[in-house]
Order: structure tokens, then C-alpha cells, then sequence
């Protein structure tokens, strides 16, 4: 079975301050949780911050985007190599970053190959919108999504996949573990497998749509689910916590 993994999107929340604290009492609760490889992306402010306050416990940290150039005039961006040595993982291709800031399955494939050339490992992805669910083109969707991503991509080693329904985040609607196993399951593993052959066994797929304490344990229950990219529930070190608890019961 894949790694366990609850990894928390605090998104553009936490002053600098606010995310050490948060940190601390994540990485003070986290021995009560062995088994689920737990992960905090902060803002990038807080990148350095969050890494000191978990150094020395079993708490990784990543980062929620990055620029594919190593470095040029590419304003307000952040490259691979500034983010090696503050923390292991990073989110790409958010489906708030592809909605908002116009990211594309071409950037994100470019994004990707730089994070695992700089030894990062990325968290990749992918989710249907609700119009394209009701017309019957979430598999045709997501798969595209994986396909284009990792795009020349041949290691599979240290690679995340997040299922995150657009439809889902930050509505507090969630789909329900059966749907999000219909998914991951079928359009996610089966286009995994198709590229990697049987590395792709060992790719954790995550759950990320309104994922928190009262449904990590139904997700993580399915068994094409290795645990959740939380975002308003990581806010909390309780609740963040719980998640990670609840995943590791499940598969207990």
C-alpha cells in the first residue's frame, strides 16, 4: 500500500507568527498519530518559519505553488531551488491556481519535472468542475489532467496525486467516498498505471474536497484512498489532528 498522508493547505491564511504556532502544536500532537506522513504548506512567508518549529519531529513541510524557471524576471515567483532546504513537498496545479491565476496542464507538467529535478516532491492536482460532471466528463476530464501533467514524466517515485472535485472545495459540499473512489480509482489509477505500469501502486492518492475529522475516516475506508489534502480543517491543529487520526484508524 501506498505512504499515508494528510497534508494541510492553509492557502493565503497565517501571518508569519500565526503559522509558527500552528506548526508547533501540530508537530506536539503529531506523535499521537504514527503511520500518516504528516505535511503543512503555508504561505511562502511562512515557509522558513513552519520549517524551524517542525525540525527534529517527523512533521514535513511543503509548499503551495512554484515557478518552473530556477531563475529570471519572473516577479513575485518563487523557484525550485529556493524552496529546497525549507521544505520536501509541493502543491501543484491547484485547481484554485488553474481557476484564478490561469495555470494549465502545460505549466503544471513544466512545473512538476522542475520539483522532482530539484528533488521536491509534488502533490499533482487534478479535479472536474461541476458543469462537467453533469455532462458525464469527469473521468475524460481528470484523466486528461494526470495525462498532460506528468507528460514526459518517468519516475514515478515521490509522486502525490490529489483528487480535489472543484465542486467540492470550500463549499463544504463534499462527494461522497464512493464517488471520490469511482474516480480515483478508475480514471486516476488506471491513467497511472498506463504510464508507469506497477510503480504506479505505489503513487498515494489523496482525497481534497472538504475533507475534515467527521469524513476523513469514510474516504480513507476505500481503498484507492491514502489519505486527504485538507484545507480549512488544517487551520486548526485539533482538527487537522483528527483528520490524520481518523485516516490512520481506517486503515489500521
Amino acid at each position: 500500500m501506498p505512504d499515508l498522508i494528510v497534508a494541510g493547505n492553509w492557502k493565503m491564511n497565517t501571518t508569519v507568527s500565526e503559522a509558527a504556532a500552528l506548526a508547533a502544536a501540530v508537530r506536539d500532537g503529531s506523535g499521537a498519530v504514527p503511520g500518516v506522513e504528516l505535511v503543512l504548506c503555508p504561505p511562502f512567508v511562512s515557509l522558513a518559519a513552519v520549517s524551524d518549529a517542525v525540525k527534529g519531529s517527523a512533521v514535513k513541510v511543503g509548499a503551495q505553488n512554484m515557478h518552473f524557471r530556477e531563475s529570471g524576471a519572473f516577479t513575485g515567483e518563487v523557484s525550485p531551488g529556493m524552496l529546497k532546504g525549507l521544505c520536501d513537498y509541493v502543491i501543484l496545479g491547484h485547481s484554485e491556481r488553474r481557476q484564478m491565476f490561469g495555470e494549465t496542464d502545460e505549466s503544471v507538467n513544466n512545473k512538476i519535472k522542475a520539483a522532482q529535478a530539484a528533488g521536491l516532491k509534488p502533490i499533482l492536482c487534478v479535479g472536474e468542475s461541476l458543469e462537467q460532471r453533469e455532462k458525464g466528463q469527469a473521468s475524460d476530464v481528470i484523466s486528461g489532467q494526470v495525462r498532460a501533467g506528468l507528460e514526459g514524466v518517468s519516475d514515478a517515485s515521490g509522486l502525490i496525486v490529489a483528487y480535489e472535485p472543484i465542486w467540492a472545495i470550500g463549499t463544504g459540499q463534499s462527494a461522497t467516498p464512493e464517488t471520490a473512489a469511482e474516480v480515483m480509482g478508475g480514471a486516476i489509477f488506471e491513467t497511472l498505471r498506463s504510464l508507469f505500469l506497477a510503480a504506479a501502486d505505489n503513487i498515494p492518492l489523496l482525497y481534497g474536497g472538504s475533507m475534515n475529522a467527521g469524513n476523513a475516516g469514510d474516504y480513507a475506508a476505500q481503498d484507492c484512498i491514502h489519505g486527504g489534502l485538507v484545507g480549512g480543517a488544517a487551520l486548526q491543529a485539533d482538527q487537522f489532528l483528527q483528520v490524520a487520526a481518523a485516516v490512520a484508524a481506517a486503515k489500521g
